[in-house]
């Protein structure tokens, strides 16, 4: 494909299908039957058109055009496209937790993600999964973050952050134990994960100098080590040396004081310390729209930010509001990091004059390697 064509084309968005007992099929048919969101991409699902069909039938949806395909070169234009990946038959028992579900949600996530990795697709929007049934020999992680970063990462650790329209969230650490939390909160990663988090704020959300708020561990922030240090000798210290390196951070913040005035509407992001931390506000303030993307991959990835839904699958009452957000919100990314690249690939050199020092400056009209251009003085 030439350079022209590929720019021209829609953004190839690859859908996974998630847990198959769960509500994945249901928000992607409610989202996908909009013709208006062919207008914005070229969706890509990855699963089993026997499993749509039984799906779609469960909650008496109108069927709608979908091509089907096993050759991701053949894909057609102003229609869904679904991948064929369940070689094996899979019974569906809505609502129940099962391993085959668990089988082919990985079968649809890895193909994906090879896809990915080929450029056949440019983002990942991954549905739903079961992070218990899941597991297999060839899937030992808590969740899709740390696969990624295992499957697709560069060496740098991916971070989850959970974004909407007035909230976003990292999270110093993700899947873990709450007895295992204060171990996992060092100077070193409070440090990481603001700095990464400024990174992604600008690159990724187009924020110019961003203003980031970082939370406390303990309750009232430790009362100045009455109850915990972790602020005093681990989060301050992050904190400052984030600031000498030019980033705006501010903290540590109480967490309850903190969203209950509403402080975040301040900040174009928030660090939380550990998971319920963080989305357990992020989630009463944003449940229907908001969005886990994971940062530090070459890739853009994305998902809703809720679960499988067992109690509600085959009702026809899960809502898609967040799948359509999470998809929304690949191809901003997408794009922001397009123009963010292309904007950072030739900066000019730096100009700069000190006081009581004879200065220069180079004429940039010039041919550097021409040894009679003039210097300005």
């Amino acid at each position: 494909m030439s350079n022209n064509q590929d720019n021209n084309r829609k953004i190839r968005v690859g859908i996974t299908q998630g847990d198959t007992n769960g509500i994945g099929y249901e928000i992607i048919l409610k989202t996908l039957s909009n013709n208006a969101m062919l207008e914005l991409c070229q969706p890509i699902i990855y699963g089993s058109s026997r499993i749509l069909t039984y799906h779609r039938k469960a909650l008496e949806m109108p069927a709608f055009q979908i091509h089907y395909t096993r050759d991701i070169n053949n894909l057609k234009d102003n229609v869904p496209n679904l991948f064929e990946v369940c070689r094996d038959e899979v019974k569906v028992e809505l609502g129940q937790p099962d391993k085959q579900a668990g089988k082919a949600a990985f079968d649809a996530l890895e193909a994906a993600v090879q896809h990915l990795k080929q450029g056949k697709i440019d983002v990942l929007v991954t549905a739903p999964i079961s992070k218990e049934n899941i597991q297999s020999n060839e899937f030992q992680f808590p969740g899709h973050t740390e696969y990624l970063e295992a499957s697709l990462g560069t060496g740098e650790k991916a971070l989850m952050i959970l974004c909407a329209e007035q909230l976003r969230v990292a999270l110093v650490s993700i899947h873990k134990p709450i007895a295992d939390v204060p171990q996992a909160v060092t100077r070193e990663t409070v440090l990481s994960t603001i700095m990464q988090f400024n990174k992604s704020l600008k690159r990724d959300f187009a924020c110019q100098g961003p203003r980031i708020a970082v939370l406390s561990l303990n309750p009232h922030a430790g009362e100045h080590g009455l109850l915990g240090k972790e602020e005093q000798e681990q989060i301050i210290p992050a904190i400052q040396e984030a600031t000498e390196n030019k980033v705006l951070c501010f903290g540590p913040y109480a967490a309850d004081g903190f969203f209950g005035s509403k402080l975040y509407t301040h900040f174009d992001g928030v660090v939380a310390m550990y998971h319920d931390q963080g989305l357990a506000p992020f989630k009463a303030l944003s449940m229907d729209s908001g969005v886990n993307f994971t940062a530090g991959l070459p890739y853009v990835r994305t998902s809703p930010d809720h679960g499988t839904g067992y109690d509600i699958v085959g009702q026809g009452i899960a809502h898609e509001d967040s799948l359509r957000q999470a998809i929304f919100t690949a191809i901003d990314i997408y794009r922001h990091r397009k123009t963010y690249d292309e904007n950072h690939a030739n900066p000019l050199r730096k100009q700069y004059f000190e006081r009581g020092k004879d200065n220069v400056v180079l004429d940039l009209t010039k041919d550097d390697d021409d040894p009679t251009d003039p210097i300005l003085t």
